[in-house]
């Protein structure tokens, strides 16, 4: 794994990857997120001229669906974009300009006003540049919301141009730096968008869809703890491993019936802080934000079908979200201080693997009757949440792929909230309208728990049927968290989707980070918290 890490050292000052070759190693040798990380982005304010246009290679313009006058520059190609008729909402036209450069002109022509519709149009743009290399690619937008408009282009381009993790007889060509970044990307605006936190939040997905790829073998619970402590060197990060030594003296026992199985004794709940220069001293964090890192599950003795085991490696999504939401958050110097906690496991078979009807206790002094032992997430989360708990956060967010039921309910198209304040619903769900990263709130009363009632334990892991299993899994992490303490929940059903989703092409999409962010900047959360 160590070997991904040693190429294009010398990239320029980037508020999220940082200034150091230390950085741009953490990356695969198919990945150009690194040189994506030093691609000059610039605002020019001011219209489209014709010299500009001249100079591009592409341009990505957004077109309000009733258009009537083209700018200038574009007079020329606006005929040809409406050849075929007055184009619908959402549709996607491409046509050259008749200059010597031959700009691709690629226009999508907006309706709707919402984020996801806006990444969505964003994502069928950019697939229409193909696997050519751009040298100066623009974005400009006509629309009443220009600049939200071209965030999502500018997300869009940070997802098509970034590539999964590949191992094939092309690996050592893929190690040398890619020729299809642009050189340069131009963003036409009077408005000045703001592209440091755009370019940032695309990033972090990237990086969470890249973890999130990463085969089982590639990543282990030792390699996946390398790439953390790398990553917490250069964010200036605090970093603590408890591994499984530690959490047997701190009583984290439903963790580490989860981790037995494993052929390695590699396991454990990695803590990463991070602190604003004006509040270096303090030890309670605003927010903690908690991962589900189980990085294979077979299921346990209570094996999975082959369908059902095949992709399992993604099954640590929720740790990739949480990671990679706290290192953009670094390079964005948030004023805040934030946790991480990544519960890193496997749930394998073996002569010591956990079963149905033993009972655990948890950090917290919980008891937990085992019911199925494919429903390893809850557990693991249970002693993370309790010694995240422990530090006194105002909020606590945890993500996970937690159940297939959310996915039965939602799609793949949404993720499952469920909060035990609802006072701040308001914010968790215009988080998810404003990220493009949708939302739904769940129930989770009290009387739920009559499902999960136990009479050898305090509660059971789950019923024994799966009805609403996404609803009795809240209710379960629940007791792991302080009475006192703001807490949600995202079932992350969005974190794998065939085909993609909104502005990502791949079935691996990263969702998770473009919320939190949004949740955590962009709305008054923290304020209701900290009073």
């Amino acid at each position: 794994m160590l070997r991904f890490f040693k190429h294009l050292r010398n990239a320029r000052h980037d508020p999220f990857f940082g200034s150091s070759g230390q950085a741009n190693a953490l990356r695969p040798p198919s990945s150009p997120i690194a040189t994506l990380a030093t691609t000059p982005t610039r605002t020019l304010p001011g219209a489209l001229g014709t010299r500009a246009l001249d100079a591009l290679d592409a341009l990505l313009v957004v077109v309000p669906i009733n258009a009537r006058r083209p700018p200038a520059a574009l007079a020329a190609v606006w005929r040809r974009l409406h050849a075929d008729g007055a184009p619908k909402t959402g549709e996607v036209r491409v046509t050259l300009a008749a200059n010597t450069q031959a700009t691709r002109i690629v226009a999508g022509f907006a309706g709707r006003a919402d984020t996801f519709s806006r990444l969505a149009l964003a994502g069928r743009m950019c697939r229409e540049l193909g696997d050519r290399a751009w040298r100066r690619i623009g974005i400009l937008a006509l629309t009443a919301g220009e600049t939200a408009d071209i965030e999502a282009v500018v997300a869009a381009l940070h997802a098509h141009q970034f590539r999964l993790p590949f191992y094939g007889r092309r690996e050592r060509e893929a190690r040398r730096p890619r020729a299809r970044e642009p050189g340069s990307i131009l963003v036409y605006s009077a408005r000045a968008p703001d592209l440091v936190r755009a370019s940032a939040t695309a990033r972090g997905t990237n990086l969470a869809r890249w973890l999130t790829a990463l085969p089982p073998n590639k990543l282990d619970a030792s390699a996946y703890r390398r790439i953390i402590a790398a990553l917490a060197r250069e964010h200036g990060l605090g970093f603590r491993w408890h591994d499984e030594r530690a959490l047997r003296r701190l009583g984290a026992g439903c963790f580490l019936a989860v981790s037995a199985g494993n052929a390695a004794r590699n396991a454990g709940i990695a803590h990463l802080t991070w602190r604003p220069r004006a509040g270096r001293g303090r030890k309670a964090p605003d927010v903690a934000l908690i991962g589900k890192g189980v990085l294979f599950d077979t299921g346990g003795n209570n094996l999975k079908p082959h369908r059902g085991m095949l992709d399992m490696h993604t099954d640590m999504a929720g740790s990739a979200v949480a990671l990679a939401t706290l290192i953009a958050l670094a390079g964005l110097r948030a004023p805040f201080a934030a946790d991480a906690w990544l519960a890193i496991t496997e749930n394998r078979i073996g002569p010591a693997a956990y079963r149905p009807q033993d009972v655990l206790r948890a950090v917290n002094g919980v008891t937990v009757q085992v019911v199925h032992t494919d429903a390893e997430g809850r557990l693991v989360l249970a002693d993370t949440l309790a010694l995240a708990g422990r530090t006194k956060p105002r909020l606590m967010l945890d993500f996970a792929t937690l159940t297939g039921t959310c996915e039965y309910a939602l799609t793949g198209r949404m993720s499952g909230l469920f909060t035990n304040t609802p006072a701040l619903l308001p914010e968790l769900m215009a988080a998810g309208t404003q990220s493009g990263e949708r939302v739904w709130n769940f129930p989770m009363d009290p009387d739920f728990d009559s499902d999960i009632e136990s009479r050898v334990a305090d509660v059971a892991q789950c019923a024994a049927d799966a009805k609403g299993d996404h609803i009795h899994g809240a209710r379960f992490l629940s007791r792991f968290v302080p009475e006192d303490t703001a807490w949600a929940h995202l079932d992350l059903s969005a974190a794998v989707r065939k085909g993609g989703l909104g502005h990502v092409s791949t079935d691996i999409t990263g969702f998770g980070v473009r919320f939190a962010l949004e949740l955590l900047l962009g709305t008054r959360i923290l304020g209701k918290v900290c009073r």
